[in-house]
């Protein structure tokens, strides 16, 4: 029910509005540079149009201002004019500008519009506002983490900047969402189908037929409803979806679940939260979905299921701080190649079958 008479323009400050965040400080400072950043690309709500294979190509051409030390290869004619790094992100930037200017105003119009009508038809509109800024995610995720990587001097740059911007539209929009939250516009509950509890933060391969799928939830939720480890809370999800090798035996795709979560560890002092709250610390780790139930095959009992039982294999200890939406995502991608340790994806074949199904 999204429609452009909601974003005429920027309401005027009022004395209780508050600045945003340091971390979207660094957004705003994109915006500020040039003027007509702050105008979108294309018509309201078009997704972006590049593909991640179009960011590629001109990754591969792009480079700073100063000569490339790599030598050219013989036999090769004069290297094509190479677009300065500011200028190749500048694309980016301005979707990120847009989308930004679009949850001001929707923040906007929640603090100081008096219509209550206009209030909730805006918190209708959220889920279309989470679903237009998908395409964004799923072209950023994609360009900075899907194989086959962009090889040479900019992979890191490149890499680190576009995650940047993943990372900081999802704070964004996470803040946005714990705000109408707030007001009673929205429900976070996850056992409710209409909810936000969650939402999507982009996708990428690790393999030719593995791709991971990334949900931010906006407030912490509990890991199970009724069974142990208590007082786990999710805050990051990952679906690993594994795909079946083509003219393989086994058709179709299976999928894994991942999560970030933490743990109060006043559980381990054997006290109540009244009495140990100067001991209350939040352990974060990475850990796999393991089902305990209902049956797979009895659509009933899912039906009658609030919330589905699980355990928690824990993979990867984090610590005492939380770990950023890039970090986390990060270590994941070690944990599911190999390189966090001896833990492995749950799929029969691991990361060296993986490599060679991509051979």
């Amino acid at each position: 029910m999204a429609t452009e008479q909601w974003f005429v323009g920027p309401l005027p400050r009022g004395p209780g509005e508050t600045r945003p965040p340091d971390d979207l400080e660094s957004g705003a400072q994109l915006c500020e540079g040039d003027p007509s950043w702050s105008r979108p690309p294309g018509q309201p709500g078009d997704p972006p149009k590049a593909e991640p294979e179009d960011v590629q190509e001109q990754l591969l051409e792009a480079s700073p201002s100063t000569p490339s030390p790599e030598p050219m290869a013989p036999g090769r004619g004069p290297a094509p004019p190479r677009l300065p790094l500011d200028t190749m992100f500048r694309p980016i930037t301005e979707q990120l500008c847009y989308l930004l200017k679009k949850a001001d105003d929707f923040q906007s119009y929640l603090i100081y519009s008096r219509d209550q009508v206009q209030k909730e038809q805006l918190a209708k509109a959220m889920p279309t506002f989470l679903k237009m800024c998908e395409p964004y995610f799923l072209y950023l995720e994609a360009a900075a983490r899907s194989v086959p990587p962009i090889y040479g001097a900019l992979q890191e740059l490149v890499r680190k900047g576009l995650l940047e911007i993943s990372q900081q539209l999802t704070l964004r929009l996470e803040q946005l969402v714990l705000m109408y939250a707030s007001f009673g516009f929205v429900d976070l509950e996850e056992t409710d189908p209409l909810s936000i509890s969650c939402f999507f933060c982009g996708r990428f391969s690790i393999s030719p037929f593995h791709e991971v799928s990334i949900f931010r939830y906006c407030a912490p939720a509990a890991y199970t409803a009724s069974r142990f480890p208590r007082y786990l809370y999710k805050k990051m999800r990952w679906n690993l979806e594994t795909n079946s090798e083509p003219g393989g035996q086994e058709q179709g795709s299976h999928v894994d679940y991942y999560f970030l979560c933490y743990r109060d560890t006043w559980e381990d002092t054997g006290k109540s939260p009244a009495n140990s709250c100067s001991q209350i610390q939040k352990l974060w780790s990475i850990g796999r979905w393991v089902p305990l139930g209902p049956a797979e095959d009895d659509l009933y009992s899912w039906i009658l299921c609030p919330q589905p039982p699980g355990d928690y294999q824990q993979l990867l200890t984090i610590g005492f701080e939380e770990p950023s939406h890039m970090l986390a995502t990060d270590l994941l991608v070690q944990i599911l190649t190999g390189q966090a340790g001896p833990a492995r994806p749950p799929s029969a074949a691991g990361p060296a079958a993986w490599a060679t199904q991509g051979s």
